[in-house]
């Protein structure tokens, strides 16, 4: 296995050991620790490149998706679960891969989180982001994703499981009030907001999709970017 490979493992068990501390942490610590998560994420990209030279305008590219995916929060911060954030992250792993997929959905959870407001709920929004991410970047490179309409499944699959793992976060919170009908209560409460974020997902992937990859694939071609590949994109 690759070192990067193993290296990006290493990084799921650390968000993993983050989230468990943010059940607990005082309210001055889920800051640094997702700042130390999100330095973590970026470990994988930097290894991507440790056999040849990182080229400036490739990290540019990095700042500005994960710049992009998460002010894309802010203007619809008004509609819950309605932004193009995750949209960004999944186009960005298509083109790009999975780590980078994993590294734009972290980063744009925190960097979002500095205008809406930061709290121990970061650091399973960058978990979530990230691993949507990843698993697009990772489906499509095991070939499930290059049909239209599996991709778009995928988009509203992963509206859903977003609020579901944001749940978990909240009802871990509760400690020893959790019950099932509270269990249920918050998952019922949250339906609106998944489905709002699942319907969003596949209205952006149907519409900007196919533009939006083009235009990255154009740009990743022309200046030989991250990984290369040949595959025809959906």
């Amino acid at each position: 296995m690759r070192r990067s490979r193993i290296a990006f493992f290493v990084v799921i068990l650390l968000f993993f050991g983050g989230l468990a501390l943010t059940t607990w942490a005082a309210d001055n610590q889920y800051l640094p620790l997702a700042l130390f998560l999100v330095c973590a994420s970026i470990a994988p990209f930097f290894l991507r490149f440790e056999r040849r030279s990182i080229q400036a305008r490739e990290l540019v590219l990095l700042a500005v998706l994960s710049a992009l995916a998460a002010v894309g929060r802010v203007p619809f911060a008004a509609l819950p679960s309605v932004q193009p954030t995750s949209f960004i992250i999944i186009v960005s792993a298509l083109v790009f891969g999975s780590e980078t997929g994993f590294m734009v959905g972290a980063v744009a959870a925190l960097v979002s989180n500095m205008f809406l407001g930061q709290g121990p709920w970061t650091p399973w929004q960058m978990f979530s982001w990230g691993m949507i991410g990843w698993t697009a970047g990772t489906l499509y490179r095991w070939g499930w994703l290059k049909h239209r309409l599996l991709l778009l499944a995928f988009g509203f699959a992963w509206g859903i499981l977003f609020g579901w793992i944001m749940n978990i976060w909240f009802l871990a919170n509760m400690g020893q009030d959790l019950t099932w009908p509270s269990v249920l209560a918050a998952y019922a409460a949250s339906f609106y907001f998944d489905l709002a974020h699942a319907v969003c997902n596949v209205l952006f992937l149907a519409l900007l999709g196919p533009g939006w990859i083009k235009i990255l694939e154009r740009y990743k071609r022309k200046y030989g970017l991250l990984e290369l590949s040949s595959d025809k994109r959906v």
